[in-house]
């Protein structure tokens, strides 16, 4: 039985780094990516703001151990990246209130994407989180070839949804706006 596990295993990890070859590579070496998206009972407002309180992403990110804000456009993430401990500076490209925030790595684990905000009704919001990455040794691409990065960012959208709908309200906010680079 375990044999079986472990050829499907390669098997997976064959065939997505093959499927990788062929298809591109979307601005990284050997990248993936994941689009996501989650409805919550909280006004745009409210959930933008949140998002926007960076420090506080280890509240739902199970995997994230700390976010530091460096600057208005730059973060710095310690987080256990397949059972690896990994850090990495990221720098904020475009952020428009109520609307969207975008984001590439400039140091470490390579990823990007972009977070946007919908509004539904006055009470009710939805948030789509698109993000491209890098993984990085067979592990990594182990993981990702079974879907363990789009099950954590799902997790990690649900886990935000019940910490917000049950606070009821943001921690915190930051309105300002970063111009597209």
């Amino acid at each position: 039985m375990l044999g079986r596990v472990v050829i499907m295993a390669a098997l997976a990890v064959g065939g997505v780094m093959l499927s990788k070859k062929f298809k591109g590579n979307n601005g990284f070496g050997a990248s993936s990516g994941i689009v996501e998206t989650i409805e919550i009972n909280v006004p745009v407002q409210t959930a933008y703001n949140q998002f926007t309180q960076f420090e506080d992403f280890p509240q739902f990110m199970k995997s994230v151990k700390e976010v530091r804000q460096l600057d208005e456009q730059h973060l710095h993430w310690r987080a256990n990246v397949a059972g690896e401990e990994k850090e990495w500076d990221a720098e904020i490209t475009e952020q428009i209130p109520d609307e969207r925030i975008a984001w590439r790595s400039v140091t470490g684990v390579k990823n990007g994407g972009v977070v946007t905000f919908h509004k539904i009704s006055d009470t009710v919001t939805r948030i789509a989180l698109q993000m491209d990455y890098e993984p990085e040794g067979a592990l990594e691409t182990l993981g990702d070839a079974l879907g363990a990065v789009r099950m954590e960012a799902r997790a990690n959208l649900a886990n935000f949804k019940e910490l917000l709908e049950q606070r009821g309200g943001e921690t915190g906010a930051w309105r300002g706006k970063v111009e597209q680079h």
